[in-house]
Protein backbone atom coordinates (compact mmCIF):
# COMPACT_ATOMS: atom_id res chain seq x y z
CA UNK A 1 0.00 0.00 0.00
CA UNK A 2 1.29 3.43 -0.77
CA UNK A 3 2.61 5.46 2.28
CA UNK A 4 0.49 8.61 1.20
CA UNK A 5 -2.34 9.45 2.36
CA UNK A 6 -4.63 11.52 1.26
CA UNK A 7 -7.00 14.68 3.05
CA UNK A 8 -10.98 15.03 2.31
CA UNK A 9 -12.07 16.88 0.72
CA UNK A 10 -10.66 14.76 -2.39
CA UNK A 11 -10.59 17.07 -5.60
CA UNK A 12 -10.54 16.25 -9.07
CA UNK A 13 -11.40 17.26 -12.76
CA UNK A 14 -11.10 16.53 -16.65
CA UNK A 15 -8.24 16.85 -18.82
CA UNK A 16 -8.97 20.56 -19.78
CA UNK A 17 -10.05 21.97 -16.28
CA UNK A 18 -13.69 22.77 -17.48
CA UNK A 19 -15.25 19.93 -15.01
CA UNK A 20 -14.32 20.36 -11.27
CA UNK A 21 -15.45 17.94 -8.87
CA UNK A 22 -15.11 17.48 -5.00
CA UNK A 23 -15.54 14.63 -2.49
CA UNK A 24 -15.84 15.15 1.04
CA UNK A 25 -16.01 11.84 2.40
CA UNK A 26 -14.00 8.68 1.69
CA UNK A 27 -14.23 6.75 -1.15
CA UNK A 28 -16.08 3.21 -0.37
CA UNK A 29 -13.79 0.99 -2.69
CA UNK A 30 -11.20 1.39 -5.10
CA UNK A 31 -11.00 -1.79 -8.10
CA UNK A 32 -9.26 -2.43 -11.56
CA UNK A 33 -11.76 -3.46 -13.76
CA UNK A 34 -10.23 -5.56 -17.27
CA UNK A 35 -13.54 -6.42 -19.03
CA UNK A 36 -13.39 -5.52 -22.89
CA UNK A 37 -16.18 -2.85 -21.77
CA UNK A 38 -13.84 -0.81 -19.69
CA UNK A 39 -10.66 -1.30 -21.88
CA UNK A 40 -12.67 0.02 -24.71
CA UNK A 41 -14.37 2.91 -22.74
CA UNK A 42 -11.29 4.23 -20.88
CA UNK A 43 -8.98 3.20 -24.14
CA UNK A 44 -6.63 1.87 -21.76
CA UNK A 45 -6.04 -1.74 -20.29
CA UNK A 46 -8.35 -1.61 -17.55
CA UNK A 47 -10.38 1.38 -15.32
CA UNK A 48 -9.87 2.65 -11.98
CA UNK A 49 -13.21 2.29 -10.80
CA UNK A 50 -14.12 4.01 -7.28
CA UNK A 51 -17.82 4.40 -5.83
CA UNK A 52 -18.51 7.21 -3.52
CA UNK A 53 -21.31 8.64 -1.88
CA UNK A 54 -23.44 10.42 -4.35
CA UNK A 55 -24.41 12.52 -1.42
CA UNK A 56 -20.75 13.56 -0.93
CA UNK A 57 -19.98 14.18 -4.55
CA UNK A 58 -20.02 17.53 -5.66
CA UNK A 59 -19.66 18.76 -9.38
CA UNK A 60 -18.07 22.81 -8.58
CA UNK A 61 -17.48 23.70 -11.86
CA UNK A 62 -18.73 22.79 -15.50
CA UNK A 63 -21.71 20.32 -16.60
CA UNK A 64 -20.61 16.89 -17.28
CA UNK A 65 -22.82 15.84 -20.62
CA UNK A 66 -24.33 12.50 -19.95
CA UNK A 67 -24.23 9.63 -22.29
CA UNK A 68 -27.17 6.89 -21.73
CA UNK A 69 -26.74 3.41 -22.34
CA UNK A 70 -27.26 0.03 -21.37
CA UNK A 71 -24.26 -2.03 -19.31
CA UNK A 72 -22.93 -5.57 -19.92
CA UNK A 73 -25.88 -6.94 -17.63
CA UNK A 74 -28.89 -4.90 -19.38
CA UNK A 75 -28.77 -2.48 -16.64
CA UNK A 76 -29.27 1.54 -17.39
CA UNK A 77 -26.03 3.42 -16.71
CA UNK A 78 -25.66 7.50 -17.47
CA UNK A 79 -21.37 8.04 -17.86
CA UNK A 80 -20.29 11.53 -17.11
CA UNK A 81 -18.01 13.52 -19.37
CA UNK A 82 -16.42 16.57 -20.12
CA UNK A 83 -17.97 17.88 -23.50
CA UNK A 84 -15.01 20.13 -24.60
CA UNK A 85 -12.10 17.39 -23.64
CA UNK A 86 -14.46 13.95 -23.30
CA UNK A 87 -12.69 12.75 -20.26
CA UNK A 88 -15.10 10.21 -18.66
CA UNK A 89 -15.73 11.02 -15.04
CA UNK A 90 -18.06 9.23 -13.70
CA UNK A 91 -21.08 7.27 -13.51
CA UNK A 92 -24.47 6.53 -12.18
CA UNK A 93 -26.20 3.57 -12.05
CA UNK A 94 -30.08 2.69 -12.18
CA UNK A 95 -31.42 1.25 -9.16
CA UNK A 96 -28.02 3.08 -7.09
CA UNK A 97 -28.86 6.18 -7.09
CA UNK A 98 -27.18 6.47 -3.64
CA UNK A 99 -23.55 5.99 -5.53
CA UNK A 100 -21.67 7.54 -8.24
CA UNK A 101 -18.89 5.88 -9.76
CA UNK A 102 -15.97 8.00 -10.05
CA UNK A 103 -13.31 7.05 -12.37
CA UNK A 104 -10.24 7.68 -10.08
CA UNK A 105 -7.96 8.50 -12.33
CA UNK A 106 -9.60 12.04 -12.60
CA UNK A 107 -8.25 12.67 -9.31
CA UNK A 108 -5.67 16.01 -8.73
CA UNK A 109 -3.59 13.08 -6.39
CA UNK A 110 -3.41 9.97 -7.50
CA UNK A 111 -0.29 8.89 -5.87
CA UNK A 112 -1.98 6.94 -2.78
CA UNK A 113 -4.61 4.98 -5.22
CA UNK A 114 -3.85 1.20 -4.56
CA UNK A 115 -6.71 -1.12 -5.90
CA UNK A 116 -7.99 -3.49 -3.56
CA UNK A 117 -8.92 -6.02 -6.33
CA UNK A 118 -8.60 -6.57 -10.16
CA UNK A 119 -11.72 -7.82 -11.53
CA UNK A 120 -12.62 -9.39 -14.91
CA UNK A 121 -8.86 -11.10 -14.92
CA UNK A 122 -10.31 -13.30 -17.88
CA UNK A 123 -10.10 -10.84 -20.27
CA UNK A 124 -7.07 -8.81 -18.54
CA UNK A 125 -4.36 -8.11 -21.25
CA UNK A 126 -2.06 -10.39 -20.59
CA UNK A 127 0.85 -8.13 -19.08
CA UNK A 128 -1.01 -6.72 -16.55
CA UNK A 129 0.07 -7.62 -13.29
CA UNK A 130 -2.55 -7.07 -10.27
CA UNK A 131 -1.25 -4.75 -7.35
CA UNK A 132 -0.02 -6.60 -4.35
CA UNK A 133 -1.94 -8.31 -1.88
CA UNK A 134 -5.12 -7.14 -4.40
CA UNK A 135 -7.75 -9.79 -4.62
CA UNK A 136 -8.26 -11.39 -8.24
CA UNK A 137 -11.48 -12.67 -9.84
CA UNK A 138 -12.03 -14.10 -13.13
CA UNK A 139 -14.79 -12.18 -13.90
CA UNK A 140 -16.37 -10.36 -10.88
CA UNK A 141 -17.49 -11.25 -6.81
CA UNK A 142 -20.16 -12.85 -5.78
CA UNK A 143 -20.31 -10.16 -2.87
CA UNK A 144 -18.51 -7.17 -3.32
CA UNK A 145 -19.08 -6.44 0.39
CA UNK A 146 -15.63 -9.06 0.77
CA UNK A 147 -13.74 -5.64 -1.28
CA UNK A 148 -15.21 -3.06 0.81
CA UNK A 149 -14.33 -4.88 3.83
CA UNK A 150 -10.90 -5.13 2.44
CA UNK A 151 -11.11 -1.84 1.48
CA UNK A 152 -12.00 -0.31 4.99
CA UNK A 153 -8.93 -2.28 5.99
CA UNK A 154 -6.29 -0.94 4.21
CA UNK A 155 -8.02 2.54 5.16
CA UNK A 156 -8.77 2.23 9.32
CA UNK A 157 -8.21 6.14 9.65
CA UNK A 158 -11.82 6.53 7.46
CA UNK A 159 -13.72 4.09 8.95
CA UNK A 160 -13.08 3.75 12.44
CA UNK A 161 -15.08 0.55 13.75
CA UNK A 162 -17.93 1.37 15.98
Amino acid sequence: MSSTRPALPLTGGCSCGAIRYEIVSFPLLLYACNCTDCQKASGSAFALNMPVLARDFHVLQGEPKGWPHLSPKGVAVTSRFCGDCGGRIYGERAGRAEIVNLRAGTLDDTSWLVPVAHIFMKSAQSWVEPAADAGCYETQPADFNTLTLAWRAMWPEFFPKK
